[in-house]
């Protein structure tokens, strides 16, 4: 016995120090999940894009991601939604003042190009900027407010209220800085609003029915700790990976892609801290700060391949990093707050 408990001994340890690491993994990626996915979406794609025996392989995926990616953020807001009190559901007053902001950033933006008759690379500069000004609140940003303890329904409410927003102005805008955008107005707004009705609405409807036909269901969800975020995080990764795709294929020189990340990170910290300093008023911080700073990037993406240069997809490509970014140290910094309150608490 004393023999045979020795030969386990090795193995035992051996297992101990395995579950300990893939412990010590699992934290990490539970803490850092969205900066993980960003990393992994940019190896992923990199890998594919240097390794041409995978060309084939590329090739059938691409469109699978393309159809499910839409499909995935609908389950993610699905289970968001499930969640959100309806009854809570209501305008605020800091949509108000974060929409005007919106509106008049892309008065002033749409002035500039006008004023000094932009062509050539300062358009798409310009065009890239605008998109990433334009865009709705993202489709996730209630996940992310969610995750650091801000409300759900008014997050909710606006992302609504901006989707609506980005409806009216693309059509009206786009075609006053870009002579050569055809934009028919009802044909694009009928286009934008079939989007958000798959992924913004649908969802909510089907958390709506689930939450009152069918309550076992939606508490069983609802128990998952995390679980839209988790699949937000997933979702990241293969956003990321198109993302880096649309940079690399864009041909734009490096300078140009270096001044537009440059550019786009300055827009999305602005954004950011404006909406922040809205929000102090109303004691919604999280909610105005993610309302205006967490754009729907990838709808931005969509909006200037159908309508603007292709180089200017550049500007919501890497606003899609930034925000992220933005994001895991907002997560980071409230995990630490809520550490440091349970170790005073004891």
């Amino acid at each position: 016995m004393d023999k045979f408990r020795n030969l386990l001994q090795p193995i035992s340890a051996n297992w101990s120090t395995f579950a300990g690491a893939m412990k010590t993994i699992i934290t990490f990626l539970k803490n850092w999940t969205l900066p993980s996915a960003i990393v992994s979406g940019t190896v992923i794609y990199l890998i594919f894009y240097w390794v041409s025996a995978l060309d084939p392989v590329s090739e059938v995926m691409e469109p699978v991601f393309d159809a499910i990616l839409p499909l995935f953020m609908s389950l993610i807001l699905f289970t968001t939604f499930l969640r959100v009190d309806f009854h809570k559901m209501r305008p605020a007053m800091w949509h108000l003042w974060v929409s005007v902001f919106q509106v008049v950033l892309v008065a002033l933006l749409v002035a500039l190009i006008l004023g000094f008759d932009m062509q050539g690379k300062d358009l798409i500069l310009m065009e890239g900027i605008l998109t990433c000004v334009i865009c709705p609140g993202a489709s996730a940003a209630p996940v992310v407010t969610g995750k650091l303890g801000g409300n759900l329904e008014t997050m909710t409410s606006y992302v609504f209220l901006s989707n609506l927003v980005t409806v009216v102005a693309v059509p009206v805008v786009f075609p006053l800085i870009d002579q050569d955008v055809d934009i028919n107005f009802w044909a694009a707004f009928g286009m934008i609003m079939y989007k958000v009705f798959l992924v913004l609405v649908l969802p909510l409807i089907g958390a709506y029915l689930v939450k009152h036909y069918l309550p076992r269901v939606q508490q069983r969800l609802v128990a998952i700790q995390d679980l839209s975020f988790y699949m937000w995080g997933i979702s990241l990764t293969i956003v990321t990976g198109c993302t880096v795709k649309n940079i690399v294929n864009s041909g734009a020189p490096l300078v140009f892609l270096v001044t537009i990340a440059l550019v786009s990170l300055l827009i999305c910290l602005a954004q950011f801290a404006v909406g922040r300093y809205i929000g102090h008023f109303f004691g919604t911080v999280i909610e105005s700060g993610q309302g205006l700073g967490q754009k729907n990037t990838a709808f931005a993406v969509w909006i200037a391949y159908t309508y603007l240069s292709p180089l200017s997809v550049a500007g919501p490509g890497c606003y899609i990093l930034w925000q992220n970014a933005i994001n895991s140290l907002e997560i980071w910094h409230h995990r630490r707050q809520q550490e440091s309150r349970a170790h005073a608490s004891r």
